[in-house]
């Protein structure tokens, strides 16, 4: 399967939007008066440019005194993304769920009714 020029450009502009807010990320730590390292691998632990972004937000409205708080918000952040992400598959599998139990898993002949049932009791 070949991938489209607009899947191409698409997936470098998320490249180049993630790039940005982990420099971002890393100088708002750097200028708070941390090592840009201790920033790089706060922006690495927190993956996406939506995380970035929200904890550049934080460190602009909460300005923490400690590395140990921004390190805490960091683990709060990726702790709600699992949850969403866990919210999410649990969401998917009960559809399939649900198609499953209101469609059977073949034609009405090949489905058992309740009176075949009891003949397995």
């Amino acid at each position: 399967m070949a991938i489209s020029d607009s899947d191409l450009e698409r997936k470098r502009e998320e490249n180049a939007a993630r790039a940005d807010a982990r420099r971002t990320l890393a100088r708002t730590i750097e200028r708070m008066g941390y090592p840009i390292e201790f920033g790089a691998v706060i922006a690495d632990s927190l993956g996406t440019e939506k995380m970035m972004r929200r904890m550049i937000a934080y460190l602009h409205e909460a300005k923490p005194k400690s590395a140990e708080e921004i390190a805490d918000e960091m683990l709060a952040i990726t702790s709600d993304r699992d949850r969403w992400i866990q919210k999410k598959q649990a969401e998917y599998y009960n559809a399939k769920i649900n198609v499953l139990l209101n469609e059977g898993l073949g034609t009405e002949d090949e489905d058992i009714d309740s009176s075949e049932m009891q003949n397995f009791n």
